[in-house]
């Protein structure tokens, strides 16, 4: 069964007051360095961008991580990677500290911002 990780962008940059506000597509590029680089156990990272961090990452794959721009909100796009990942067999976990997300997501497990930035 392979594994999969779903990034709130957004959330876990903004979960972090480092001055991502000033330069929110700096943010989103160097969440993305840290996915290609970071120790996880995931055969895949699917890292969902959106607003003006999409301007920091292409979308598309590299290496085991592939970044997704959301069309309209993150959320929307977040719930889908999930339910396109679970619906393939696959077990997904989502990193995010939005509850209301948190609860759409099921049955994907839910990580906190904190967990992955210890990882990577």
């Amino acid at each position: 069964m392979s594994t999969v990780l779903v990034v709130d962008g957004a959330n876990v940059v903004g979960s972090v007051p480092d001055g991502w506000w000033k330069d929110r597509a700096g943010a989103a590029r160097r969440l993305h360095e840290r996915l290609l680089v970071g120790d996880t156990s995931y055969d895949e990272i699917v890292l969902v961008l959106e607003g003006q961090a999409k301007g920091g990452v292409r979308a598309g794959r590299d290496a085991h991580v592939r970044t997704v721009h959301a069309a309209r909100d993150g959320d929307a796009e977040i719930r889908e990677q999930a339910r396109r990942a679970l619906a393939d067999g696959s077990r997904v976990t989502v990193v995010t500290a939005d509850r209301m997300l948190a609860a759409n997501v099921s049955p994907a497990q839910v990580v906190s911002p904190s967990w992955l930035l210890d990882r990577v």
